[in-house]
């Protein structure tokens, strides 16, 4: 029988090969927590490392992890600040899960598809410009959609804001999107990620947790990541509103401040606090040592440079010269960095690589002379570099003095070396995009990154003299959506440090800060450019326009009505506001308003079949059926193609009763789109009126397939059970969608009807009440609700239907 234990050397060499000094107290507070059952009240859920830059807060988040996947064969995963949204960092999980053999295939699948509909959400202006204005239909695609994927909670505002009564329900924010943009089969997904990908990730974490002893998920520099996963991960502790998590799951929380205490304050039972100062003298002593480094002058002056923060600590180790010059008093931090390189070219080209803010070759190049081109290898294996998102990136502790001696030497050296690199990187976004509109571009990584860092160094080099464009500029950084708006933010604050301008700097915290509820996108960033940035007439117009289709977004209907009412006072000619006035009077219920605004887009952008295609849904929209079809009929006759028009077209003739030609039409639709979910979800109502109960089953599987979960087809399915006579799956059924949205008013009324054919007047009347006080204008349930009261008639069979 083998040895239970390690033998005593075996250890001691497994301490060896980590090389890891220090920091003892805190890993064995962890290895403890191994040890308590998750049911045992003294075992935390979480660890929380905190300390200031340069303390080794990374370092022991690394040995921690190794610790809980070598010793306790835990699944680990980590994420650091790349993640700039939650669906990121859940990505982030299952790519690190599969590398070590646990694929979370279905969230991967799933994550993809979330992907692919995004991508097709903001190509939805270069695919418009072919067809007609790119403004109209970048107004569209900004209404709802780009950047609202990283927005919790709005899917659940969804199912209650659109004010067509009868059979939206949660569904009905999607229906009218779907019907409003060109490539809109997954408008969920894209609207609200968070609810739709997480489920899975739960769900696929709770059976990796079942095959593997612990779980152990570590959020590296948390100071950044808080805000943005604070919220999310308070869910997955406390709720099971996203699913059941596994308790043998560990957190490791690693950044430079304490927790939110409005997010954590109430969970200190579950939360094991490991604050990290310097190295004690003994502990850095001992990093020393184990580096060879004895001589106790060499010593006394690597601890007085370092400050025995464990990064300086290693960085001053790694060549620490002799006892003949530590003695200099004119030293500084930075020039112990490089004092033991005598290579001058090498001190110059390590000085010039921390001015971008990410490394790689291309931009190293950029940033040094002609003499250390070639060095970047030398670079990269310097203690104080290390690699995060492919790129090598200079430990802050160190950066930040090295910035500030460049910038103090020589100021004029210093403007030239950040200008001529952000001519780099505007000459490296043309090249990539080919002079794309910075509308468009905002929504491609590709144009935004060099965009980013050329705005970076532009503040850097001329502060003042930058920043006015850089704030304009940041109202499309805010139209493409919140990530995108957050890293334009970051990007300022950022250059206000390094440049040290109080006047970025500052514009930059306000704006995070402006930025930091999801769910107002960026409403407050536009209200601080608009109040204080000095914007020109053309600007305020851009600002006014975004922030209008913010408001619309979140349904505050009169702001965004005044924003596009001043835009268009501002420029009358201005398509996205016209465009915006007509979505938000359709939403509510305007339609005469609607068609006057859309009168005006199509006098500014004449010809335009979008136009009209919207003009039909809006006919539509309004019950007209039949001047619906006016509409949508030449819209398909000049392309066929279009899915969306013929999904709306299908829907029409529905409702116009025939139902044999909205069949055919919504075939065709998802013939040309075979995932299209909202033409799905109308064929199966379709085809369960027809009798055809398999068939609208099978369109509701793959509904199920493309978007587990969603409120709007449960309601469905149920509706599908209930018309072939099977009501207790009906009800099933509609009690998993109310669980998911339980202001789901459509599913009350339904489910009401089934309960009523088995004879539970009490319930169905109990649903009733409840859908009415919900939406007190759902005149269906009213009608129901009143005929169950005054006669007890037998239920009258009829859909709980209305315009979709």
């Amino acid at each position: 029988m083998g040895r239970a234990r390690p033998s005593m050397q075996e250890l001691i060499q497994r301490r060896r090969n980590a090389g890891f000094v220090g920091r003892r107290r805190e890993v064995d507070a962890f290895r403890d927590n191994f040890g308590l059952p998750p049911e045992d009240a003294r075992h935390r859920f979480v660890f929380h490392v905190h300390g200031h830059a340069g303390v080794g807060k990374t370092w022991l988040t690394r040995r921690l992890e190794q610790t809980a996947r070598q010793e306790y064969g835990a699944l680990t995963a980590r994420v650091d600040e790349t993640a700039s949204s939650v669906p990121e960092a859940m990505a982030a999980i299952s790519e690190q899960f599969a590398r070590q053999g646990r694929e979370l295939t279905s969230f991967d699948r799933r994550l993809a598809t979330y992907r692919q509909r995004r991508h097709e959400a903001e190509s939805v202006p270069a695919e418009s410009e072919r067809q007609g204005p790119s403004t109209g239909s970048m107004a569209a695609a900004r209404a709802g959609l780009a950047g609202l994927g990283l927005v919790p909670g709005v899917g659940a505002l969804a199912g209650a804001v659109d004010p067509v009564p009868l059979a939206e329900g949660t569904d009905r924010l999607r229906a009218a999107l779907s019907s409003r943009f060109r490539d809109h089969k997954d408008v969920q997904l894209v609207l609200d990620p968070v609810e739709t990908l997480s489920p899975l990730l739960v769900r696929e974490l709770s059976e990796a947790a079942a095959a593997v002893p612990w779980l152990v998920l570590l959020f590296d520099t948390y100071e950044r990541l808080g805000p943005l996963l604070d919220p999310w991960l308070r869910t997955l502790l406390t709720s099971e509103r996203l699913g059941t998590f596994p308790a043998n799951t560990v957190l490791v929380l690693a950044g430079q401040t304490r927790l939110d205490p409005g997010c954590w304050g109430d969970l200190a039972d579950v939360v094991a606090e490991l604050p990290l100062e310097p190295f004690t003298e003994a502990e850095a002593r001992q990093l020393l040592t184990a580096k060879g480094i004895t001589e106790e002058p060499v010593v006394r002056e690597v601890l007085r440079l370092s400050g025995r923060l464990p990064v300086l600590v290693s960085t001053l180790a790694e060549n620490p010269g002799t006892g003949g010059d530590v003695d200099d008093p004119s030293a500084t931090a930075v020039d112990r960095f490089l004092k033991w390189e005598r290579d001058p070219v090498r001190r110059s080209a390590a000085l010039a690589g921390a001015l971008p803010r990410r490394l790689n070759e291309d931009t190293f190049r950029a940033a040094v002379d002609d003499d250390g081109a070639g060095l970047f290898g030398w670079l990269r294996s310097l203690p104080f570099i290390g690699d995060r998102d492919g790129a090598a990136r200079y430990h802050d502790v160190v950066r930040a003095p090295m910035l500030r001696l460049q910038r103090t030497t020589s100021p004029q050296r210093w403007g030239a070396a950040h200008t001529r690199l952000a001519e780099t990187f505007a000459g490296w976004r043309e090249v990539a995009t080919g002079g794309l509109d910075p509308h468009d571009g905002w929504r491609l990584d590709t144009w935004s990154g060099p965009r980013l860092e050329e705005w970076y160094h532009l503040l850097c080099a001329r502060p003042s003299a930058a920043l006015p464009g850089a704030l304009r500029d940041g109202i499309g950084a805010c139209d493409a959506g919140t990530a995108v708006a957050r890293r334009w933010a970051t990007t300022l604050v950022e250059a206000g440090e390094d440049a040290d301008s109080d006047a970025v700097r500052a514009w930059g915290r306000h704006l995070v800060e402006a930025l930091a509820d999801e769910r107002r996108r960026g409403i407050e960033a536009m209200g601080l450019l608009l109040a204080r940035a000095g914007l020109d007439a053309a600007a305020r117009v851009a600002a006014l326009v975004v922030r209008g289709w913010h408001r619309r977004s979140v349904e505050e209907f009169d702001g965004a009505l005044g924003d596009f009412h001043r835009a268009i006072e501002l420029d009358s000619g201005n398509v996205r506001a016209h465009f915006g006035r007509a979505v938000v009077h359709r939403a509510t219920g305007e339609f005469t308003a609607a068609m006057d605004a859309l009168d005006r887009v199509d006098a500014l952008e004449p010809g335009s079949t979008w136009v009209q295609r919207e003009r039909g849904e809006t006919c539509r929209r309004a019950g007209r059926y039949e001047e619906a079809l006016a509409r949508l009929d030449p819209v398909i006759e000049a392309d066929p193609a279009d899915h969306v028009a013929l999904g709306s077209r299908g829907q029409t003739k529905m409702a116009l009763g025939r139902i044999q030609e909205a069949l055919a039409d919504l075939d065709r639709a998802i013939e040309r789109h075979g995932d299209y979910t909202w033409a799905l979800l109308r064929r199966a109502r379709v085809r369960s009126t027809l009798g055809d109960t398999a068939g609208a089953l099978e369109d509701l599987d793959r509904v199920e397939a493309l978007e587990p979960g969603i409120p709007g087809a449960l309601g469905e399915r149920g509706d599908v059970h209930r018309f072939a006579g099977h009501y207790e799956e009906a009800i099933a059924v509609y009690d998993r969608a109310l669980a998911l949205d339980p202001g789901y008013a459509w599913a009350l009324g339904s489910r009401a009807m089934a309960n009523e054919a088995l004879g539970r007047r009490a319930e169905a009347l109990a649903d009733l009440e409840r859908a009415v006080a919900l939406n007190p204008g759902y005149a269906w349930a009213v009608a129901q609700r009143e005929r169950l009261l005054s006669s007890g008639d037998s239920p009258e069979g009829g859909r709980n239907d209305g315009p979709v």
